[in-house]
Parts: structure tokens; sequence; C-alpha cells
């Protein structure tokens, strides 16, 4: 079994549509510029409300990644 040695990172994502789509764009985008992407963690959640309703969806996340062997 390889031993790994992990990086977290914290991103916060957003979406008008739903808290799974804020954790996902979160991800997508964190994907673009780090490598090794391994897990995450939900350590927030919140909103906007407009009119009484539910408008836009932030998720705050930590993403775990494996740092390269060199």
């Amino acid at each position: 079994m390889n031993e790994h040695v992990y990086k977290k990172v914290e991103v916060v994502g957003s979406s008008p549509v739903s808290i799974e789509d804020a954790i996902q764009n979160a991800v997508e985008k964190a994907g673009k510029s780090l490598r090794h992407l391994r897990w995450f963690e939900v350590t927030e959640t919140r909103g906007h409300i407009e009119d009484g309703k539910v408008s836009h969806y932030q998720v705050t996340i930590k993403i775990g990644f494996t740092l390269d062997d060199q």
C-alpha cells in the first residue's frame, strides 16, 4: 500500500440551482488548477433570499489532494 500525503484547500462554490450544483462547480473549478483531487468536505452552507425564496446557494468546501512524489 502506498503512503500518501495530502494537502487541503478551502474554496467556495456557488449556484442558483442547488447545493449539489454549488459543490460540483467548486470541485470542477479547483480541478482546473490542482491535480490529484481525492475528497471534499462541506464546512459551511449558506444562501441568498430574494422575495421570500431561495435565489442562490453558496457552499464552502475543503478539498483534499495528494502531493506529487518528487
